[in-house]
C-alpha cells in the first residue's frame, strides 16, 4: 500500500507543479526553477519507490526516460537558442520528459504542439481584438492585446505532460493495482 501512496503522491505533485506552471506562464511569463526540480524531484521518488519494491514495470526502463528527456533538452535548448521559447520552458519541457520518456514522448509533443497552436491562435485573437482591458501587466493577455507575439508554452508543455501521463497510465486504475498487487507479495 505504501509504494501505490507514494507514487500517487509523486504524481500529484508533478500534475500540481504542471498547474502552477500554467498559472506563472500566463500571469506573468515565467517559470520559476524550482517547478522543473519538483517535477524531476516527483520522477526520482516514484521511480526510485517502485524499482526498489518490484514495480519497476510501471515505467520504462531508466535509459528510456533519460533519453526522452535528453531528446526533449537537445530540442528545446535549439529552441531556446534560436529565441522560439524561454529557458523556463525548456526547463519545465525537459523535465515532464523525464516522466514520458521513450515511450511516451511522441503523444506528449503531439499534445504539446496542438496545445501551442491554439494558443498561437488565442495570441493573435487577442491582439486583434481586446477582450480583457483590466488584464493584469506583464500578464500573457496585456502583452497580447499591446501587440506582442507572446505564447505562454509553459500552459501547453502543462497539456502534454497530462496527456502523455494519461497515455503512460501514470493515473490508470489498472497501474494502481498492479502497484497494490507487487507491494502485497
Amino acid at each position: 500500500m505504501i509504494p501505490l501512496i507514494l507514487f500517487l503522491f509523486c504524481v500529484c505533485v508533478a500534475i500540481g507543479t504542471g498547474l502552477l506552471v500554467g498559472f506563472s506562464d500566463f500571469r506573468g511569463m515565467t517559470i520559476p526553477n524550482r517547478y522543473s526540480l519538483m517535477v524531476v524531484g516527483a520522477f526520482v521518488c516514484a521511480f526510485s519507490v517502485l524499482s526498489l519494491t518490484g514495480r519497476e514495470d510501471v515505467f520504462s526502463s531508466l535509459g528510456s526516460h533519460l533519453g526522452g528527456a535528453g531528446i526533449m533538452f537537445a530540442v528545446t535548448l535549439w529552441m531556446f537558442a534560436a529565441g522560439m521559447i524561454g529557458a523556463g520552458d525548456s526547463k519545465i519541457g525537459t523535465a515532464f520528459a523525464l516522466w514520458a520518456g521513450l515511450a511516451g514522448l511522441p503523444v506528449y509533443l503531439f499534445s504539446m504542439a496542438l496545445s501551442g497552436g491554439v494558443l498561437g491562435f488565442l495570441t493573435l485573437a487577442l491582439r486583434r481584438w481586446t477582450v480583457w482591458p483590466g488584464a493584469p501587466e506583464g500578464s500573457w493577455v496585456a502583452r497580447a492585446q499591446r501587440g506582442e507575439s507572446v505564447v505562454p508554452y509553459g500552459i501547453a508543455i502543462v497539456f502534454g505532460a497530462i496527456f502523455a501521463f494519461v497515455f503512460r497510465g501514470y493515473v490508470s486504475p489498472d497501474v494502481f493495482v498492479r502497484i497494490l498487487d507487487g507491494s502485497s507479495s
